[in-house]
C-alpha cells in the first residue's frame, strides 16, 4: 500500500538533479572550487550504479588524440549531424575533454597505456579503458567531498516564480517523504528519455534496451511544463547494437575493425558514400528491407589475441553477449555477430535533443542549467563531454549565486495540487492498469510515430493519428489504479513520457524534410533540404500552448539572460 507521506523542506545553494556522470562531476567541481557552497544531489536510483555508466564502459569515446583539436572535434560533430549543430557548445566541450580524462584517471579509472606511457587509441577520438567501476569511483569522489546525496528520489516538478527557478518538488519513495527543496540555482542532469517507444524485446526482457530504462525524461518533462525552450526533439537517436543482448557494436567495429556485412557476406556500407552514424543504421535497415538480412559484424578474420581482448572488454561492461555466445555455441572466429537497431530515444549526448542553452549551459529559465543528455544542440559528448558540461554549468552557477543573498521560499502552491492528486488516486476505485497504460503509449509511438515496426519511418497522417490516440490516453491517466509506491512512480513517469511524446510529435511534424536517416525519416518529405531546413527546430509552452519555431545555426544564440 501507499504509505502516508511526511513533508520535509530542504534548502541548499545549488541543487543537482541526477547523479550520473554530468551531475556527479558538477557537484565535485563546485565543492572543490568553493568548499563553503552547499550543494545537494538528488538521484532517482543510487549514484554508485546509475545513469548511462551504471554498467561501466570500455572506452573514452570523446578524447582528442595528437592529431585532433577542439576545432576538429566541433567540425566532426557538425558533419555527423549533417550541418545542424551548435559549434559553440561542441567547441567548449572539446576544450575540456582531455582534462576530464585526466580527472577520471586521478579518480582511479584505469586507462590503458602503451610502452611509452601514452594512452592507447581505439580511434581518432577514442582511447581504451577498463571502466567497469567508473560510476562507483565517481560516487566515491562525491562521498570523499562530503556532498550530501538523496538516493531513490524522483523529481516531480520545478518550483518557478517569474521565470526564475526556486527549487523542486520531489518524492523519496522508499521513506515516503515529500520534499520541497529550495535552491539558489538548479543544475538539471537527469538524462534523456527511454520508454517512449516499444523496444525490440518484450515480456520479462522489455527493459533490455540501449538506454537506461529508469531514464524516463523527468528533467525534460519538467522543463517543458515550466516553459523552458527545447530544441531538436525530432532528431531522435537510435543505437545500432548487437541483437538480443544490446551490447555495443563499437567495441567490435572499432576495437577489432570488423566490417558490417549482410547475409551474402557483402560489405554493404560500400554502397554508401555517407558513413555517418545514422547511415550505418540506415544501411542495416535497408539491407533487411531489401531481403539481404540478417546483418552482422564480421569477426571471422580477427586473431586469437584480439578475440581475448574483445571478450575481456565485454566481460567488463556487457557480459550478456558472452552468455549468449555460450548458449548458442557462437565462436567469434567462425561465426558472425548479428546487429540491429534499438528503439528511438530522446537524448542530447548522442543526439542533439534537449534544452536550448547558451555556452554557459543556462536555459531560458533564470537560475536553471542543463547538462549531459538533457542538454540539446551538441552531440557525441559521451562520458568526458558530459563531465565537461557539468563543470561549465557549475562555474556559471557559482557566479550566478554570488548575487543571491537568501534562499527564498516560494508562494507557488503547486505542492497542494500534487498532494491532492496523490490522495485522490490513492483513495479511488480506479481499475486501469498503469503498466498497460505505459505499453499502450509505446505501441502508439511504435506504429504511428516512426518506431521499429515501421523501420523508423513515418508520415503526417500517421503522426496525426498518434496525436489523437495520445490525447485520448492522456484523458485517462488519472483513472489508473495505484496501490503501491512503485505504481505511484510509474504514474509520474507516464505523465512525463506523455509530455515528451506530445512535443516530439510536433517536432516531427514541423520539419518538412528528411535530414537524419532513421532518426528523422519523413516519408512525405523524403529528401534533404539545406536551403530551407538547415536550422534548429525549437519549441516552448506559452500560456498553455506549444509554440514551435526555428532558430538559425549562426548569429546570437541567446538573448534572454
Amino acid at each position: 500500500m501507499i504509505a502516508m507521506y511526511k513533508e520535509e523542506i530542504l534548502k541548499t545553494d545549488i541543487l543537482i538533479i541526477g547523479g550520473g556522470t554530468a551531475g556527479c562531476q558538477a557537484a565535485i567541481h563546485i565543492k572543490e572550487k568553493s568548499s563553503n557552497t552547499n550543494v545537494l544531489i538528488i538521484e532517482k536510483a543510487n549514484i554508485k550504479r546509475s545513469g548511462c555508466l551504471a554498467a561501466g564502459v570500455n572506452a573514452i569515446n570523446a578524447y582528442l588524440t595528437e592529431t585532433e583539436t577542439p576545432e576538429s572535434y566541433a567540425e566532426y560533430i557538425k558533419k555527423e549531424n549533417h550541418g545542424v549543430s551548435r559549434y559553440d557548445l561542441s567547441f567548449s566541450i572539446g576544450e575540456k575533454l582531455n582534462e576530464m580524462t585526466e580527472k577520471l584517471e586521478s579518480y582511479g579509472v584505469k586507462i590503458l597505456k602503451d610502452e611509452n606511457g601514452k594512452y592507447v587509441a581505439r580511434a581518432k577520438r577514442s582511447i581504451r579503458i577498463n571502466g567497469e567501476n567508473i560510476k562507483p569511483l565517481l560516487a566515491k569522489k562525491v562521498e570523499e567531498l562530503k556532498i550530501p546525496v538523496i538516493n531513490n528520489c524522483i523529481s516531480i516538478d520545478y518550483i518557478i516564480e517569474n521565470n526564475q527557478i526556486k527549487g523542486i518538488y520531489a518524492i523519496d519513495l522508499r521513506n515516503s517523504i515529500f520534499y520541497t527543496i529550495y535552491a539558489k540555482a538548479v543544475i538539471c542532469a537527469t538524462g534523456g528519455a527511454a520508454g517512449i517507444y516499444k523496444a525490440n524485446n518484450s515480456g520479462a526482457a522489455k527493459n533490455k534496451m540501449w538506454y537506461p530504462p529508469f531514464n524516463t525524461g523527468a528533467g525534460l518533462a519538467m522543463g517543458i511544463r515550466s516553459g523552458a525552450e527545447m530544441t531538436s526533439f525530432e532528431m531522435r537517436f537510435i543505437a545500432l547494437r548487437t541483437k538480443d543482448t544490446i551490447s555495443p557494436t563499437g567495441t567490435i567495429a572499432q576495437g577489432v575493425k570488423a566490417k558490417q556485412i549482410n547475409s551474402k557476406y557483402e560489405n554493404y556500407m560500400d554502397k554508401y558514400t555517407t558513413r555517418t552514424t545514422d547511415y550505418r543504421l540506415y544501411a542495416t535497415v535497408m539491407e533487411n528491407i531489401n531481403g539481404n538480412g540478417p546483418c552482422y559484424l564480421d569477426t571471422r578474420n580477427i586473431d586469437e589475441e584480439k578475440i581475448l581482448d574483445l571478450k575481456k572488454a565485454y566481460l567488463n561492461m556487457s557480459p550478456s553477449i558472452l552468455l549468449k555466445m555460450k548458449d548458442e555455441n557462437i565462436d567469434l572466429k567462425n561465426n558472425l555477430i548479428e546487429i540491429e537497431g534499438s528503439e528511438p530515444y530522446i537524448v542530447g549526448g548522442h543526439g542533439i535533443a534537449g534544452y536550448w542553452i547558451d555556452k554557459n549551459r543556462r536555459t531560458n529559465i533564470k537560475g536553471l542549467y542543463a547538462v549531459g543528455d538533457v542538454a540539446g544542440g551538441s552531440s557525441k559528448k559521451y562520458v568526458t563531454g558530459a563531465m565537461a558540461e557539468g563543470e561549465i554549468a557549475a562555474d556559471n552557477a557559482l557566479e550566478y549565486i554570488k548575487n543571491i543573498n537568501n534562499i527564498e521560499e516560494s508562494q507557488n502552491n503547486n505542492k497542494k495540487s500534487i498532494f491532492n492528486k496523490i490522495e485522490n488516486i490513492k483513495n479511488s476505485n480506479n481499475e486501469l492498469d498503469i503498466i498497460e497504460m505505459h505499453e499502450y503509449l509505446k505501441n502508439i509511438m511504435d506504429k504511428y510515430a516512426g518506431g521499429i515496426s515501421t523501420n523508423y519511418k513515418y508520415n503526417e497522417t500517421s503522426l496525426n493519428k498518434a496525436k489523437l490516440l495520445i490525447k485520448n490516453l492522456e484523458k485517462n491517466v488519472d483513472k489508473v489504479k495505484i496501490d503501491t509506491n512503485y505504481e505511484l512512480q510509474l504514474y509520474f513517469e507516464l505523465i512525463d513520457k506523455i509530455t515528451i511524446a506530445k512535443v516530439l510529435i510536433e517536432h516531427l511534424l514541423y520539419r518538412k524534410e528528411t535530414r537524419w536517416r532513421c532518426y528523422q525519416e519523413n516519408i512525405d518529405y523524403n529528401h534533404l533540404d539545406n536551403e530551407n531546413w538547415k536550422l534548429f527546430v525549437n519549441s516552448k509552452y506559452e500560456n498553455g500552448e506549444l509554440k514551435i519555431f526555428t532558430k538559425p545555426l549562426d548569429g546570437e544564440v541567446m538573448k534572454w539572460q
